[in-house]
């Protein structure tokens, strides 16, 4: 009969911390965050805002990190470019690595700027398997240079390349498979991809790795009337939450956090929606064991 001891040295340590459920740590709510310091679990900070700079922000920052977890989320890292990783770049994002010392670091699957020019804005890949190979291979080099894994987020689509050859689930699911790094899951960029592009947003879902994914990001969009557009600047939709919730059928207990960047809210009212992200999860969740998830889906998801 095997004991407790073999059982658990058999048992794989899950690649991820898990870290509750947080925010986007934004300046409009320093004062309440280091006031308040147990209303949330933990938050994410945007890398650039906190790179090569003193100051309030980071001492902010800093202060935040003594009473909670925080992840670096990253927007100018443009690992999708055909450029070279920029080495000043990465010789700052190494040294708040090492000052802040994160939970998760993070960024987006997307390129940036191209031939030295930055064009400040998340741009899509084609996707195919040069474009994996090519990430694949920048990811293991800015891997090496931190030494730890880091998380990509798949993009809010509104475009797709004619010639891309792969599904772009299925591109997210082997670059973190071939690089050895996780997945940000953006619900709501599945669902805004999903409805821009005429995509099953279960089937996305679906489609990842259950290992990969060590944090979830909600967040809410514009109806554009023609398309959605990801502007984070309202609540998630019901929409999102049924789609959160079959995630969390899927994945498990995930770290997740709400992203409210524009028209921004009063921490209240940021915190009323991240305790609705907890008591969803929960929701979908067997709570005998913190492995087990309920199975099934809302149909009513399907585009």
């Amino acid at each position: 009969m095997q004991g407790a001891s073999d059982r658990s040295a058999s048992t794989p340590q899950p690649l991820w911390p898990q870290l509750g459920f947080g925010a986007g740590l934004r300046a409009e709510h320093y004062a309440e965050v280091l006031d308040q310091p147990t209303r949330l679990d933990w938050y994410e900070a945007i890398t650039e805002n906190y790179m090569a700079t003193g100051g309030r922000p980071l001492s902010t920052l800093e202060r935040v990190r003594r009473d909670h977890p925080v992840a670096l989320h990253g927007v100018a890292l443009s690992i999708g470019s055909t450029d070279p990783l920029e080495e000043r770049y990465l010789d700052e994002l190494d040294e708040l690595v090492k000052r802040i010392e994160p939970a998760l670091v993070t960024d987006h699957l997307c390129w940036c700027g191209v031939d030295g020019a930055k064009l400040h804005d998340l741009l899509p890949l084609p996707y195919t398997e040069e474009s994996l190979h090519h990430v694949v291979t920048r990811v293991a080099q800015l891997q090496e240079r931190l030494g730890r894994r880091i998380l990509l987020e798949n993009p809010s689509t509104y475009l797709a390349f004619k010639h891309s050859t792969i599904g772009e689930a299925e591109f997210i699911a082997a670059l973190a498979e071939q690089a050895d790094c996780g997945i940000l899951l953006d619900v709501n960029n599945v669902y805004v991809s999903a409805k821009n592009l005429d995509l099953d947003p279960l089937a996305y879902l679906d489609a990842i790795p259950i290992d990969r994914v060590g944090q979830i990001h909600l967040a809410g969009f514009t109806d554009m009337g023609t398309y959605l557009f990801d502007t984070h600047s309202a609540p998630v939709h019901d929409d999102v939450w049924r789609l959160f919730h079959h995630a969390c059928e899927r994945f498990g207990t995930v770290s997740t956090l709400v992203e409210w960047d524009d028209e921004i809210p009063t921490f209240d009212r940021l915190c009323e929606e991240v305790e609705r992200s907890r008591r969803e999860a929960n929701s979908a969740l067997i709570t005998t064991d913190g492995n087990a998830v309920t199975q099934g889906a809302p149909a009513a998801l399907h585009s």
